[in-house]
């Protein structure tokens, strides 16, 4: 009870209050049981490690799971909390709720969502529409994103000059040939 108090007390201070404030998110979860998304986070102005839960609404086997986590990210009373998650975290806690309404074990639900999240090379993205397209490059992005290197990673090396070894000869496309001879 004593959570709930300190909870109520944190969300009720005045706007120009509330931006001081930081909220480092630790970790996310959902609840099937009310359906809810669970987050834990670090309040760093009482430096206090908090739970908030924020109840799912109106949200069914066929609902869209970008929109309501595109909603719960925007929503005021929780924007402050969540600016630390990923909206495609967010997403991907939705259609486990999802599937669970359906009636998917958590497994299931888990194996659908990443053959959903996975890319395969081989595929034609051209022949994608906007919105499946628009979904793998996001998927691409953030895997960019995890994968780059930053200046503060400690093994990161400012100018790499790798060599490639040429084991074949090189061979030469028409249209190269033909822009050099223009040149």
């Amino acid at each position: 009870m004593l959570l709930r108090t300190s909870l109520i007390k944190v969300t009720t201070l005045q706007p120009a209050e509330r931006a001081i404030m930081t909220y480092v998110a630790k970790k996310c979860g959902v609840c099937f049981q009310p359906p809810s998304i669970i987050l834990i986070y670090k309040d760093n102005s009482e430096d206090k490690t908090r739970q908030r839960i924020m109840p799912v609404r109106n949200f069914s086997k066929f609902s869209d799971c970008s929109m309501a986590a595109e909603q719960l990210k925007n929503n005021p009373r929780h924007k402050a909390y969540l600016e630390g998650v990923s909206q495609r975290q967010l997403q991907k806690l939705y259609s486990l709720l999802k599937g669970h309404l359906r009636g998917e074990s958590l497994a299931e639900s888990l194996e659908k969502f990443q053959e959903e999240e996975t890319i395969d090379p081989e595929e034609d993205m051209n022949k994608l529409d906007d919105k499946e397209l628009a979904k793998r490059k996001s998927i691409m992005d953030e895997l960019f994103e995890k994968n780059r290197k930053k200046r503060d990673d400690p093994d990161f090396i400012y100018d790499i000059e790798v060599e490639f070894p040429q084991d074949e000869q090189l061979e030469s496309c028409g249209w190269d040939v033909e822009s050099g001879e223009e040149i």
